[in-house]
């Protein structure tokens, strides 16, 4: 697997001191000021360890009325492949419920992917049967909403990619955050 790698550069100090002034929550965009917000809190850790998953950050109005906007955003993360073994994470998430019993049997769920109508419900089919079920109104954040693509669900929404994600990064980029001492991330 591919690793990346940062090295510290004569500059490298002087970028994370503004990284640092720009993320602390003094620091307000023209939106938080206009619209009365706080200003947005810290990221949620990633929805998923590898294969692309989803963070969040949160904010709150500060007015006694409503604020308009939005009070959370997201962003991609964890953009390094799962090692084969991973398996595959919608699958994984039917496997969850093979020791749960469904109208009084157990059953080895299998995945359902595709969904044309809604491709974020976790819906799964009970292996050896024509049995399918939705055994979760969403499946968990990050996951893909079709196989080949790489769309993902986020709320329960099919949320495409380069459009509603503002920090999204094709497969084999890394993002740096911490560039000061960063080891190397995978």
């Amino acid at each position: 697997m591919e690793r990346c790698r940062r090295r510290a550069t004569p500059g490298t100090p002087l970028l994370f001191l503004a990284f640092l002034l720009l993320s602390s929550r003094t620091a307000r965009s023209e939106e938080d000021r206009d619209g009365l917000w706080d200003a947005w809190g810290p990221w949620s850790e990633c929805s998923r360890t590898c294969g692309g998953g989803a963070s969040y950050s949160l904010r709150r109005c500060l007015s006694s009325k409503s604020c308009e906007g939005r009070n959370i955003r997201y962003r991609t993360c964890s953009n390094v492949d799962c090692p084969p073994e991973a398996g595959d994470f919608r699958a994984q998430q039917c496997s969850a419920h093979n020791d749960v019993k469904h109208h009084g049997q157990f059953y080895e769920w299998l995945p359902v992917s595709n969904d044309p109508d809604n491709p974020c419900s976790l819906k799964c089919q009970a292996k050896g049967t024509t049995l399918v079920v939705e055994l979760a109104p969403k499946v968990l954040d990050g996951t893909r909403c079709y196989t080949e693509s790489l769309d993902m669900c986020i709320s329960g929404l099919c949320q495409v990619s380069a459009g509603f994600f503002p920090f999204y990064f094709p497969r084999r980029f890394c993002l740096y955050v911490n560039t000061f001492h960063s080891p190397a991330i995978s």
